[in-house]
């Protein structure tokens, strides 16, 4: 089990992260979600060990996670972390950059290994293509086979599709995933995407003004948000007063029908692909709801929230 007790980091005599306390067991994987800026890289970087925290204490089981502090190089054994960067040794080739930690006693198992997680993150083709020449994408694939091909207790993944082109970036996605979950790898994800976080996590934890604003399962956090912020993260959001009730409603949960209290004025639509996101106001309210097809600038309509 990790378990984060951080009461106070500040870079710079700026408070960045209070009141930061939480549990992951093994296994699991959980999502950290917030705007830029609300400090999920810096959470990431202080569970990792490579910043100190002099208000909080960080374990692994028994084992606690110090600091550069305490170790002249930071990181611990049993975990692993990807930053946005990547990292890669530019003038070695891919199969050299994934097996760079990985054992030379035995160089047929090494090799294996290397060819295993190529073919996982799709690039194979590219073992003896030196690192420099690859795109973005391509290294960001190569750095989350080298930071898998020590087999972690822990992963620590910042933004890890965030290069990576969306028509493949599905399958992908998938296929690591699924691979954490298989190896009962913990695993804590830092992402804006909200595909990484209601697919694939297990919990999530939303950060807002430097502290844990909302933890639960992806369900309970998209059906059941707290707070508009919470909801706003995973798209568009109405906060509405229905029958004396301020309300949270996502755009799918509104339909038209021929008649309600909700009259509105359609603005705009917009092409979404498989239907349209209709912009609309009532009074000086901006109201959005989805249709399967594009409605006229200045059309007055009613809707109705549906229960999903």
């Amino acid at each position: 089990m990790l378990k984060i007790n951080l009461n106070n980091f500040s870079y710079l005599n700026d408070s960045v992260l209070e009141n930061i306390d939480f549990k992951v067991e093994k296994g699991i994987q959980l999502s950290l979600i917030g705007e830029s800026g609300c400090g999920k890289s810096s959470l990431l970087k202080i569970i990792y060990g490579l910043l100190d925290c002099d208000n909080g204490t960080f374990f692994w089981n028994d084992i606690q996670i110090l600091g550069p502090k305490f170790h002249l190089v930071p990181g611990m054994p049993f975990m692993k972390y990807l930053a946005q960067d990547f990292d890669l040794m530019p003038f070695i080739t891919v199969g050299e950059n994934v097996g760079k930690f990985l054992s030379n006693f035995y160089p047929k198992e090494k090799q294996n290994r290397i060819d295993e997680l190529l073919d996982l993150v799709e690039m194979a083709e590219f073992k003896h293509i030196k690192a420099k020449f690859l795109s973005g994408g391509q290294m960001q694939r190569v750095a989350l086979a080298r930071v898998l091909a020590q087999e972690p207790e822990v992963l620590l993944l910042d933004e890890p599709f965030s290069h990576i082109d969306n028509f493949r970036k599905n399958d992908l996605r998938r296929k690591i995933f699924a691979y954490l979950k298989e190896k009962q790898i913990t695993t804590i994800v830092a992402s804006h995407d909200i595909n990484d976080v209601l697919s694939f996590s297990d919990e999530v934890i939303v950060l807002k003004d430097k502290t844990i604003l909302e933890k639960a399962t992806p369900k309970d956090l998209y059906f059941h948000p707290k707070h508009k912020y919470t909801a706003a993260l995973f798209g568009e959001v109405n906060e509405i007063e229905i029958e004396g009730k301020l309300q949270l409603i996502y755009p799918h949960q509104f339909q038209m029908v021929e008649t309600s209290n909700l009259k509105v004025e359609v603005v705009a639509s917009y092409f979404k692909g498989k239907n349209y996101l209709i912009e609309t106001k009532s009074e000086n309210q901006i109201v959005f709801f989805e249709n399967e097809k594009e409605l006229s600038k200045t059309s007055i309509v009613y809707l109705k929230k549906i229960d999903l």
